[in-house]
């Protein structure tokens, strides 16, 4: 069992009700809420929007986690905003980081882009230790994590485990879980592994029972206080 459960939102301001403008202001109070609350990631994954409505989006994201959460302590470290796929709007921004789709290029690809980027090099508040760059993969299978080990991601998603939920939690047609043996299988590697995919309150110490170092969600956090959600899961 992980000895400190890692935390994941994975935001969808879609599921918020309202027109556009409200259920952005939605999804900037529920980073927020995380980010007060001690999440330790928030992966911005708005894929419809464009480049430019993605980029003022992640700014007004940061500003607020940063805010929230604005420096490590001893005992307390600060929440990190990854975006979903879009490197290019990570450095632009200032994003501590980008979480790759398992279709996506290899975190290897992405180093290399750091070690050319000047807007890198030149950043005065870094996330991490100098020149460390966050970056999460999307896999779903032992071998797909172990491939993202070995190109040098800092942690992976490993999805579905208990399947795809859509809205009302059904599952999603044509969705098979994973299960738990399979993210057992999976959980060996180096990197931290978080399960994704039907992680409710009551089956996330399953996961970590099998070895994962923490949970990712949508729903799991935009349909709960935060607050409450990592009062419950932190002590398992």
């Amino acid at each position: 069992m992980a000895a400190r459960c890692l935390l994941c939102y994975i935001t969808d301001r879609t599921q918020f009700r309202g027109d556009e403008p409200t259920r952005r202001r939605e999804l900037l109070l529920k980073i927020a809420e995380a980010a007060k609350a001690g999440v330790d990631y928030i992966q911005l994954r708005e894929k419809d929007l464009s480049a430019g409505e993605l980029e003022t989006l992640t700014r007004e994201a940061l500003k607020i986690i940063r805010n929230e959460s604005p420096l490590r302590t001893e005992n307390r470290e600060r929440t990190y905003l990854l975006l979903n796929s879009r490197t290019d709007i990570a450095l632009a921004t200032g994003a501590d980081g980008v979480h790759l789709r398992s279709d996506d290029i290899a975190p290897t690809e992405v180093r290399q882009m750091l070690a050319l980027d000047e807007r890198w090099e030149r950043r005065e508040q870094r996330p991490l230790p100098a020149n460390h760059f966050l970056i999460a993969a999307s896999c779903h299978t032992a071998a797909e994590i172990l491939r993202a080990e070995s190109e040098q991601a800092d942690f992976a998603v490993f999805a579905a485990v208990f399947g795809k939920k859509i809205s009302g939690g059904i599952s999603a047609p044509g969705a098979q879980p994973a299960g738990l043996a399979a993210l057992r299988e999976a959980c060996p590697a180096k990197i931290p592994v978080l399960a994704l995919g039907g992680v409710t309150l009551e089956n996330a110490a399953s996961c970590l029972d099998a070895g994962a170092a923490g949970v990712a969600g949508i729903r799991l956090f935009q349909e709960n206080k935060i607050e409450e959600v990592v009062r419950a899961l932190r002590p398992l």
